[in-house]
């Protein structure tokens, strides 16, 4: 799966649990950045992505996402 596709299912899974579609995501975007993207939601989107992509992400991942371009990073270690 290339990036472009993993970007737009990421994107869909913020849409769906904040329900909005206004922010940009990029890879320096971080939750500081998104309206609504506070603890809670992070979990929801999360959550949202494992199941799209059809992964299992480890604590140690979660743990060291800081942005965008680390849950990218993550998804297509976690798929390889």
């Amino acid at each position: 799966m290339n990036e472009e596709t993993i970007k737009t299912k990421v994107r869909a899974a913020f849409v769906k649990v904040l329900e909005h579609e206004d922010f940009v995501l990029n890879n320096d975007t971080s939750a500081n950045d998104v309206k609504g993207w506070e603890s809670i939601t992070h979990m929801m989107i999360i959550n949202e992505i494992e199941q799209e992509f059809n992964i299992k992400f480890k604590l140690m991942d979660l743990m060291n996402m800081n942005n965008i371009g680390d849950l990218l990073q993550a998804i297509k270690t976690t798929m390889n």
